[in-house]
């Protein structure tokens, strides 16, 4: 398997663990699989019973191949889906929530996040190629609230990797902020930045397109812009296909919260590989870009509210661009004047696709308030006595206002354990739920963040005091 640049019109070809150390292409886009793997009805039949660890396998080791030798394909995937890691054999399970609607659990990972189902591969892998390479990285990524831990569980302690996390200095939860500000290893740095996550997003990219600093000071990234997390996300769909199903003439829809475009575009590989998925469904809070994209073709920056859902409240989804490559037939001289535009005006209009966007690729979308996401949370923990956190209730609420009356499944995706957003769930049932074993009292703990101010230079002069 090999990829290519989103904006690389010569098409030049890297191998999967290329584009893992490098996160971002040098040209400013996205690393994409030259061609998606196939996945034929007998194939998939063969897959439907396997434990996650190989099913894992059978899935990545389609987008990895000859980059790294089977077997250590295999005892990195062992390691990283360990029952100890996710607290059950059963990784990602799915449950019955309402008539026709399931709960899949990717959240009970070391970060109590989704994000540790790829991010905790993402670790391991890192920390094989750069040994065996004989080389280091600098990780830098931004983080609206859950990739921070994620990414900091993973990866502390690895003495060939130095992270460098922007958050910003307003909007994540105490129990977010705590969990990131705690995490003390001596390869850890949080770097706090005033204004929103898209100003931190923002940052990143713009060291990334200074290549001689990339260079120099070996930066990567673990964001959703690295392939390596996209890559291990599309597992967790097939995995809940085959939960919530017999035999593979059944269709399914999944319903995922969604702000920067990661989580989804990975259901979308998974649909592209041959995953009978019908509907990609998108929830979204109050800050509805990608909505408004979906339901009418016209993707447009808005400035960010700040909401009950903060891992969602994001005005550029940095993801996009892989399904803008698809769209325009995966033409990057295409891709480079559609993004142009969209960075010199802050808008596109792609609804000559919609067609495309609606019947083909099957995605739809709707938006949640607060007041819906605050009354599902009760309804849902009345009726099953379930609590789940303001993201998951985002994709819940859309999944009963999107309900079909035909049957097809839908999996909505969990995004988090209702800990990490304490002060919604005691807003919506007026209490407290109790906290997971070793989180209790995480506020009190030590905490290290540095300043920064929101500007490149600002970031560069610290990564330099850090690493020259």
């Amino acid at each position: 398997m090999k990829y290519f640049s989103t904006r690389d019109s010569d098409k030049k070809n890297y191998s999967f663990t290329d584009v893992l150390l490098k996160g971002l292409a040098e040209d400013g886009g996205l690393f994409v699989p030259v061609e998606y793997p196939q996945i034929n009805g007998a194939t998939l039949t063969k897959l439907r019973d396997l434990s996650y660890k190989d099913l894992a396998f059978q899935i990545m080791e389609r987008f990895i191949s000859e980059s790294i030798p089977a077997q250590d394909l295999k005892d990195i995937l062992d390691k990283t889906y360990d029952a100890s890691v996710f607290g059950s054999v059963a990784v990602a399970p799915v449950v019955p929530l309402f008539d026709g609607i399931y709960l899949q659990d990717l959240s009970s990972g070391p970060s109590l996040a989704f994000k540790d189902m790829a991010m905790q591969f993402l670790g391991h892998v890192l920390d094989y190629e750069l040994t065996r390479r004989g080389e280091s990285l600098t990780i830098v990524g931004a983080s609206s609230g859950d990739t921070v831990s994620a990414a900091e569980e993973a990866l502390r302690g690895k003495n060939k990797i130095t992270v460098v996390m922007l958050t910003p200095k307003e909007g994540m939860s105490p129990f977010q902020k705590a969990q990131a500000g705690s995490i003390l290893d001596r390869n850890i740095y949080n770097l706090s930045v005033p204004g929103p996550f898209d100003i931190c997003q923002d940052l990143v990219k713009e060291l990334n397109s200074d290549l001689t600093f990339k260079s120099k000071h070996s930066i990567g990234a673990v964001n959703s812009i690295n392939w390596g997390r996209i890559c291990a996300q599309v597992v967790y769909y097939f995995k809940g296909y085959f939960s919530v199903t017999e035999d593979n003439t059944e269709l399914v829809d999944v319903v995922v919260p969604s702000g920067n475009f990661g989580n989804v575009l990975a259901a979308y590989v998974a649909k592209q590989m041959g995953l009978p998925i019908r509907k990609l469904v998108v929830a979204t809070n109050e800050n509805v870009v990608l909505d408004t994209f979906f339901k009418t073709g016209v993707y447009k920056q808005e400035v960010v509210t700040v909401t009950s859902s903060p891992s969602m409240d994001i005005s550029k989804a940095s993801n996009i661009e892989r399904y803008f490559f698809d769209l325009v037939g995966r033409d990057q001289d295409a891709l480079k004047k559609l993004m142009h535009t969209f960075e010199t005006t802050k808008s596109i209009d792609l609804s000559p696709f919609m067609t495309e966007i609606r019947d083909k690729a099957g995605f739809v979308s709707a938006t949640s308030t607060h007041n819906e996401r605050k009354a599902v949370i009760q309804s849902t923990y009345k009726k099953t006595n379930r609590i789940i956190d303001p993201h998951t209730a985002a994709s819940v609420k859309v999944a009963l206002q999107l309900k079909a009356a035909d049957g097809v499944p839908m999996i909505c995706m969990e995004t988090a354990k209702p800990t990490k957003f304490e002060e919604a769930i005691e807003d919506a049932l007026g209490f407290i739920p109790s906290r997971p074993e070793g989180f209790e009292g995480i506020e009190e703990k030590e905490q290290r963040f540095f300043d920064v101010l929101d500007s490149v230079e600002s970031v560069k002069s610290f990564i330099r005091t850090l690493l020259d």
